[in-house]
Parts: structure tokens; C-alpha cells; sequence
């Protein structure tokens, strides 16, 4: 059951984005808690999202938080200026103005068992975990699975089976 509503939800998104739009990134991101596995020291307190930077996703974020939990957790989203601000966390999204900054952000989040998320073309490759594309003009996603794996994270198969594998 689970399995048909997450290819429900993915394809419904994938039919309805056909440029950026943060409305959908949200619906992903939230997704993506469902199939992604953290280590048992993160599945504690609130499930925290950091955002580097500006980005108009940060409101539509906190948007759903409000609505939304991660089974019994509250959801958290912060926004941070710098790198030296990245602290433990589940997620951390980097827009495309702060791209440049994913080595930077790689070193200091190495094996931090942290969901590293772009939007910048070529960053799955680069190391991020996920990174937002488009794909025939629909929104899709990268899953780069040596950077999931480097962070201590584990991603399912179905999630594997949606994603575009790097």
C-alpha cells in the first residue's frame, strides 16, 4: 500500500511540475522521509531541516511542519547563513545561489548521517544525496547512492527505482 501511494504521489508530481516550483520540492522532501533510513541516533527529537541560505522553499517548508510530522516527531526548518552553522541535523538543502559551497559542505558534514539536498544541475554527481532536475520538463531527482551511503543513510528500493541513479 505504501508502495502504491509513494508511485502515486511521485507521478502525480512529476505530471504537474513542469518548471521549479517549491510546492512541489516540499511534497518530495517529505516523501523522501518515508524511504530514506537514518541511523537510530537521529530518529530522536524533532526531524531538523537546515536550509543554507535564502530560498523560497524555506516558507513552504515550515508551511508543511505545521501540518505535518515524521511519525510522531515534529518538524523542524532552519534556516542558517553560514557553513559553520551546520550542526546534526536530517536534512540540510542547498539552493543553487550556494552550490559552489558543496565541497565546503561535504567536508564538514562527512559521515554526519545527513540528507545533503540541491537543485543545482550537476551536483548529484558532485556528492550531493539528492538533487532536483528536470526530466523531459518534469521535475525529477537525482540519488547519487555512494553519497547516501557515505552519510550512514539508506535509501529503499522503491525510492531507488524513482530516482535517477548517479
Amino acid at each position: 500500500m505504501k508502495k502504491a501511494l509513494f508511485l502515486v504521489i511521485f507521478s502525480l508530481v512529476s505530471f504537474l511540475a513542469s518548471s521549479q516550483n517549491y510546492d512541489q520540492y516540499t511534497i518530495y522532501i517529505y516523501s523522501f522521509t518515508r524511504y530514506i533510513q537514518w541511523p537510530e541516533s537521529h530518529n530522536q527529537g524533532d526531524f531538523e531541516i537546515l536550509v543554507l541560505g535564502d530560498s523560497p522553499l524555506i516558507e513552504k517548508l515550515k508551511a508543511m511542519a505545521n501540518h505535518k510530522k515524521i511519525g510522531d516527531r515534529a518538524i523542524t526548518v532552519t534556516r542558517i547563513s553560514e557553513i559553520s552553522q551546520i550542526k546534526k541535523c536530517n536534512m540540510l538543502f542547498l539552493p543553487t545561489d550556494k552550490s559552489a559551497m558543496l565541497n565546503d559542505v561535504l567536508r564538514k558534514t562527512d559521515a554526519l548521517a545527513m540528507l545533503i539536498i540541491t537543485e543545482q544541475a550537476g551536483l548529484g554527481s558532485q556528492g550531493s544525496c539528492i538533487n532536483f532536475t528536470t526530466k523531459d520538463g518534469k521535475l525529477a531527482f537525482e540519488l547519487n547512492k555512494i553519497a547516501i551511503a557515505k552519510q550512514n543513510l539508506k535509501a529503499s528500493i522503491e525510492l531507488t527505482r524513482l530516482a535517477i541513479m548517479i
